[in-house]
């Protein structure tokens, strides 16, 4: 998995787990809902500037929405 869908990936679990719509992060990004949905998709490319936004509105560290958490997952099961 590249690391959009990775970061795509976990942009979608924290939201969801934080109750947030997609609208709902975007208008506390100050962005577009067709953004977040792009990002959640894996078709954007985002900046760390993006990043770290991202971060601040869920309430996360950067590095979470970029660990292969599937890779996490595993280590813990084994």
């Amino acid at each position: 998995m590249d690391i959009r869908h990775t970061f795509g990936n976990n942009l979608k679990h924290y939201r969801t787990q934080a109750n947030m719509s997609q609208a709902a992060l975007a208008v506390k990004m100050g962005i577009d809902r067709a953004h977040v949905s792009a990002m959640e998709r894996g078709q954007q490319n985002v900046t760390i500037v993006t990043l770290w936004h991202v971060a601040q509105a869920l309430d996360v560290e950067p590095a979470a929405l970029l660990e292969n958490r599937r890779e996490s997952q595993n280590v813990v099961n084994k």
